[in-house]
């Protein structure tokens, strides 16, 4: 049987968009082969959103062009945000001249067409310039107990900073009863826990009341399951949302709320359309009805004209919030947006000094919480068990290590938390 490998980069959403990719091949006849040395057909998802994933994917094409040298037959693809982007589609054809097949986001589905014609020895190379509507197609999942559902697609936010709209286009929702009903059959065959995927789920059907009412129809399954979702974005977070995670037992008590920045001047520039006290009533808002809640954040330093004022403002507002987890990075310029273009770029020298300082700091303040939660008990759902230790999350997406068995994995256990190594979680089971 012929084999596909698919290198996927970036984010959840492309994570989700490769298990499409894998359900085509598989349609196909295909079977999944170990690493690309082995595939017939070798796809790269990609992302663009910093340099260092495109320079990832031009090192793995080296890597690539020497086992297209060895087995010609070896149809090689590239797909997603970074063909999509202005240019780049051109520019991989001129400059690695293997590839048999470039294709954007908007066409994905189109795979087993341009399969067909690569088979037959044509060069594919179609970049769509708008998005088309949303199109399903079979997805291949690898099992365990978590599954990705996309509920829209796109973004109309245009932070100054980000290329997201320019690559994945403008928002577009799926069908209400479609995600119904693709949740209730995840659950009915045994997925124990269910992430809504979107750029900002909380526009999902044009605004929050119709995301709240799906969290709700999804909350009214029988049995023990949970529901995620992210990205939300700080300005559409709404109040009947959180009402209706905090009046339901199967919606996690977790939200994923990127701060960006903590001074109101980086803020406005960045075209966030909120202030940080604004965010901080959000995180305000949040905890008054879910006290427990886990709360994670995106954080960028170095964005054009950041001052050291600015960056304390972010070690401030954290300090305030006190985040269960930061993902941090140092901004990274992104042809056609419009921050790229603005004077006053940072050094990297500053960049990097910055951003040492906040993960310090986020160190500290993750393991102040950690020992917090020593003798508390947590609702766990076990994903792996490895060598007699099981790992998984809490509801407020704490993750705990315990000894365990090969039959507590995609099941759900109380853990008591009785010790903290760093930010580690160690319990036991309750």
């Amino acid at each position: 049987m012929k084999k596909f490998f698919i290198n996927t980069y970036g984010c959840q959403m492309n994570v989700h968009e490769s298990e499409k990719l894998a359900g085509i091949l598989y349609q196909r006849g295909y079977i999944q082969a170990k690493s690309n040395d082995d595939a017939d057909v070798i796809l790269l998802n990609t992302c663009c959103i910093r340099e260092t994933a495109e320079t990832r994917v031009l090192g793995n094409l080296g890597i690539i062009k020497k086992i297209k040298e060895k087995r010609p037959e070896v149809i090689v693809g590239i797909c997603g945000c970074m063909p999509q982007k202005p240019g780049t589609a051109e520019m991989l054809k001129k400059r690695c001249p293997f590839i048999d097949i470039i294709f954007g986001t908007h066409n994905m589905y189109c795979l087993n067409e341009y399969l067909d014609k690569a088979e037959a020895h044509h060069k594919v190379v179609e970049i769509w310039d708008k998005e088309g509507d949303i199109e399903t197609a079979p997805v291949h999942r690898d099992g365990g107990v978590n599954a990705w559902v996309n509920i829209m697609y796109g973004c109309d936010n245009f932070c100054s900073y980000c290329i997201v709209p320019y690559v994945r286009g403008r928002e577009r929702s799926r069908d209400f009863n479609e995600i119904v009903s693709e949740v209730r059959s995840l659950i009915e065959s045994g997925y124990k826990e269910v992430t809504l995927l979107g750029q900002n789920v909380n526009s999902y059907g044009g605004g929050s009341p119709q995301f709240a009412k799906l969290l709700r129809a999804l909350s009214e399954f029988d049995g023990e399951y949970r529901i995620k979702f992210m990205t939300s974005h700080p300005k559409d977070l709404t109040e009947d949302v959180v009402m209706a995670m905090a009046s339901s037992d199967k919606i996690a008590n977790y939200i994923h709320l990127p701060v960006q920045a903590g001074s109101d001047r980086i803020l406005k520039l960045m075209n966030r359309k909120y202030t940080s006290r604004e965010y901080l009533d959000k995180i305000k808002m949040i905890r008054s009805y879910i006290p427990d809640v886990g709360i994670s954040s995106d954080l960028m330093v170095g964005f054009p004209t950041e001052t050291e004022e600015d960056y304390l403002c972010s070690e401030n507002l954290i300090k305030e919030v006190k985040y269960n987890n930061l993902y941090t990075f140092i901004y990274s310029r992104r042809s056609g947006t419009v921050a790229d273009k603005m004077d006053d770029q940072i050094d990297l020298k500053t960049k990097t000094e910055r951003i040492e300082r906040l993960i310090k700091l986020q160190f500290e303040i993750g393991n102040e919480l950690a020992r917090s939660y020593i003798g508390n008990t947590y609702r766990v759902l076990c994903d792996t068990v490895e060598n007699g230790i099981g790992y998984g999350k809490s509801s407020c997406d704490k993750s705990i290590s315990f000894k365990a068995e090969e039959n507590h994995k995609g099941k759900f256990i109380n853990v008591k938390i009785t010790e903290a190594k760093n930010n580690k979680l160690i319990g036991e089971i309750d």
